[in-house]
């Protein structure tokens, strides 16, 4: 252990290494007993510097000036960035150049450094220590995850296995029942046969006795049988069943088992910001949990948005327009200027609520408890509405007669000018149907625009350039037979689009690229309807038709917010929770 930096030991003059140090020399940074000052001095060098020891390292060292050697630098040239003394201030190379001192530098400096290693210690340092156990942790709960993996796997296979029985069974009882029918018509023809073949027997005895008796009038009598008993009954051949058994393509037979998703490894920017939601990678949880309500008080309710700070706006099939937190209170009731039932809601940057009035055909701001109008439409009909990551508005929307469709992009300024508009794909065709079918739109993190064509029955995707990339519409499930009819859509941290399935009582989870991931459907949803995603991944569902009344539920899937109480009480409209993506830091 040091001496001279232990707090623990006496420390001693660095020359003699026995006395109690007394002096420091801020030049040479050695410590100094009284009797070493003199010899540490006596080598005439004009450059140390003694204090005592407790004033130690307060003193500044200037650096040296490299063309004249005994003068120190007390200057900086603001130019050039280098230390000069008094000597290189006149010379022809800083000539016109401003100077500052080097002590106030240093002070600049030293404040920076101060605030830097806070931040380092306070705010950076630990977050990288976060990042450090949270990989640790994933390593850590990797067999794990993999384990309830093949566990569903062995799962699925099972309940195959099960199906297959099933299958066999009811083929070996079609069989037994192909056999008895296949007895009674060979049953039927014998005893046919039987009872012909008595009658010839009969015939017989009754020949033989008229050929031995010598009576006239029976042997007058006779009449020979020989022709209807020569034609021979027609042979039944009955042929046996055969089992057509099908080749086992075990290419389909996989693709038909289910799906591995390929290893996803991306990665993000990470803005050390104390509000920043966590949006690192994180895994899918095998069962989703429901784990809070909220009630609303509203029926039909088919919109919800986020705010902020857990704060949502919800509507329905009145002209209200209710503000909830995420405790379930009603924080503030908006009705639309027309009196109409909105189309749809939104929150644009400045947290303001945006509403569609397609009654009116105009899409209107409240601000302040004031309503204005933003965009008044001519020939169409304002449906779904979409704040985008720069502030950009898209509306979707339905002509006058309902037959066609397109989504519109509006400029993020207060005057709200078309951008562009994406209703046609490269080969002229229309991207979505023309009817009056809802048409959710969405923005993804890579700038996709998404919308949930109901009508057509799938998610159609463009670009931010509005070029199209993949449709859609839904994955071959045995247990999801009703036609896929998406309603809501939004996207997560992960850029997962997540659909509300309808008729199917589910939600669809996908990647980027369109390939279906899994289902939400074990939360009992009744006929989900709008979506939406907060800044901490928590996805709120508003239910059609559910108890008494239509409800909205909240369903979170990152492990990192809240987990709050259901409350009690009946089931009107409600906000619940679910957990979704699985992150193994915060794993139960």
């Amino acid at each position: 252990m040091d001496p001279r930096t232990s707090a623990q030991d006496v420390h001693r003059c660095d020359h003699c290494e026995t006395a109690i140090v007394h002096s420091y020399c801020d030049f040479c940074h050695v410590n100094l007993c009284k009797p070493c000052v003199v010899d540490h001095i006596s080598d005439g060098y004009d450059k140390h510097k003694i204090v005592p020891f407790q004033e130690r390292r307060s003193t500044l060292i200037y650096p040296n000036c490299g063309k004249h050697p005994q003068k120190n630098c007390e200057l900086q040239c603001r130019e050039c960035c280098s230390f000069v003394c008094s000597s290189c201030m006149a010379s022809d190379q800083h000539k016109g150049h401003s100077f500052a001192e080097v002590t106030e530098v240093y002070k600049t400096k030293k404040d920076i450094i101060e605030k830097d290693t806070k931040e380092y210690e306070n705010s950076i340092s630990p977050k990288y220590e976060k990042i450090v156990l949270d990989l640790e942790n994933q390593l850590v709960n990797l067999d794990g995850g993999y384990e309830k993996l093949t566990t569903k796997m062995s799962k699925q296979g099972e309940q195959w296995h099960k199906e297959i029985d099933i299958v066999i069974n009811k083929m070996k009882t079609e069989i037994s029942e192909i056999k008895v029918k296949h007895r009674d018509i060979l049953q039927k023809h014998l005893d046919e046969i039987k009872q012909i073949h008595s009658l010839i027997k009969q015939t017989l005895l009754a020949i033989k006795e008229i050929k031995t008796s010598t009576e006239l009038a029976p042997t007058i009598k006779y009449s020979s049988k020989i022709r209807e008993f020569s034609k021979l009954p027609p042979k039944i051949q009955v042929s046996l069943p055969t089992f057509i058994s099908k080749p086992i393509d075990r290419e389909k037979l996989y693709s038909l088992f289910g799906q591995i998703t390929p290893l996803s490894t991306a990665s993000e920017e990470n803005v050390l910001s104390p509000n920043q939601p966590n949006t690192s990678v994180r895994e899918l949880l095998d069962e989703p949990e429901l784990v809070a309500t909220i009630q609303t008080g509203d029926n039909d309710l088919r919109c919800v948005t986020y705010i902020n700070d857990d704060k949502i706006w919800t509507s329905g099939r009145t002209k209200e327009i209710q503000c909830f937190n995420a405790y379930g209170s009603l924080q503030q009731t908006i009705v639309t200027k027309s009196g109409r039932v909105p189309y749809d809601i939104a929150v644009d940057v400045g947290r303001d609520l945006l509403y569609s009035d397609g009654t009116v055909r105009t899409v209107n701001k409240v601000k302040n408890g004031q309503t204005e109008e933003l965009i008044r439409l001519q020939g169409w009909r304002p449906v779904n509405l979409c704040v985008t990551s720069t502030g950009d508005l898209l509306v979707t929307m339905c002509s006058e007669d309902y037959t066609q469709s397109k989504a519109v992009r509006y400029s993020g300024s207060t005057e709200k000018q078309e951008k562009q508009t994406i209703q046609f794909d490269d080969e002229g065709k229309p991207l979505y149907s023309g009817n009056k079918n809802v048409k959710y739109i969405t923005e993804n993190r890579n700038h996709d625009v998404c919308v949930a064509d109901c009508g057509a029955g799938a998610v159609v995707v463009v670009n931010q350039d509005g070029k199209l990339r993949w449709r859609y519409t839904g994955h071959p499930s045995t247990t999801k037979t009703k036609p896929f009819k998406p309603r809501g859509i939004t996207s997560d941290s992960q850029s997962h689009i997540l659909t509300a399935d309808f008729d199917s009582h589910c939600i669809h989870i996908l990647d980027q690229n369109g390939q279906f991931l899994r289902y939400i459907d074990n939360c009992d949803l009744k006929n989900p309807y709008g979506l939406c995603v907060d800044n901490n991944d928590n996805l709120f569902v508003c239910e059609y038709n559910k108890g008494n009344g239509d409800s909205q539920l909240k369903l979170q899937y990152i492990r990192d917010f809240r987990i709050r109480n259901r409350p009690t009480g009946p089931t009107i409209s409600e906000l619940s929770c679910i957990f979704y993506n699985k992150h193994p830091f915060y794993s139960k």
